[in-house]
C-alpha cells in the first residue's frame, strides 16, 4: 500500500491515536488520504468504475478505519489491514454498480475476499451515531454507504445533483466523526 516508512509511521500514530491523541488521529487521517486516493482511482479505473466513485471509496474506507480502528491488532502491520478494508469499499462501490460494468474475470480474485465476522457492536455505534444526524445525511449514509445505492440513485432520490449528494455525503461523514471523537471524550 505505502512504503515499509510510510506503513511504520501509519502503525506509531494509530497506536497514539487508539491510545487517545487526537492529534496523532488527524495526522494519520492526513497521510492516508493521498495514499487511499491513488489506490481508489487506479482500483476503479481498472474494475471500469467511474473516476468519481473513487472519493467516495477513500470517505468511505476513511470511516471504516475510524470505526474499526479497535479491530486493528497493533502486532501486525497495519498496511494490509487497511488494504483490506479499502478493497471492501470498493467491492461495495462495484457492487452498487451491478452488471453496469464488466468485470475482468483476473480481478475477481483479487477482490474476493471474506469479510470479517460482526459482532454487532459496530452496527450499534453505527446506529447511534446516524441517530444524530439529520434526516437527510442521515437518510444519505445509510442509502449509500449502508444499503449500496449508486451515488445517482441518491441523486435521483433527492433530487439533486450527483456532485451535490457527495458533498452531502462528505459533510455527513464528517459530522459522523466529529461525533464520534465527541463520544470518546
Amino acid at each position: 500500500m505505502g512504503s515499509p516508512r510510510a506503513e511504520e509511521e501509519w502503525a506509531v500514530l494509530m497506536r497514539a491515536a487508539i491510545a487517545g491523541d487526537s492529534g496523532a488521529y488527524k495526522r494519520l487521517l492526513v497521510s492516508l488520504t493521498p495514499a487511499l486516493r491513488g489506490i481508489a482511482r487506479r482500483d476503479c479505473a481498472r474494475l471500469g468504475l467511474d473516476v468519481g466513485e473513487a472519493e467516495d471509496v477513500v470517505q468511505e474506507t476513511l470511516l471504516a478505519i475510524h470505526l474499526k480502528r479497535d479491530s486493528w491488532d497493533m502486532g501486525r502491520p497495519i498496511g494490509p489491514w487497511i488494504m483490506t478494508i479499502a478493497r471492501n469499499k470498493l467491492v461495495d462501490a462495484r457492487r452498487r454498480r451491478g452488471a453496469k460494468a464488466p468485470l475482468p474475470i483476473d480481478d475477481a480474485f483479487d477482490l474476493a475476499a471474506p469479510e470479517a465476522a460482526d459482532d454487532g457492536l459496530d452496527r450499534q455505534d453505527v446506529d447511534r451515531l446516524l441517530g444524530e444526524l439529520g434526516e437527510r445525511q442521515r437518510d444519505l449514509v445509510r442509502f449509500l454507504s449502508i444499503d449500496g445505492h449508486s451515488v445517482k440513485e441518491a441523486a435521483d432520490r433527492h433530487g439533486m445533483s450527483e456532485g451535490a449528494v457527495r458533498v452531502a455525503l462528505h459533510r455527513a461523514i464528517k459530522t459522523l466523526a466529529a461525533l464520534y471523537r465527541k463520544g470518546e471524550k
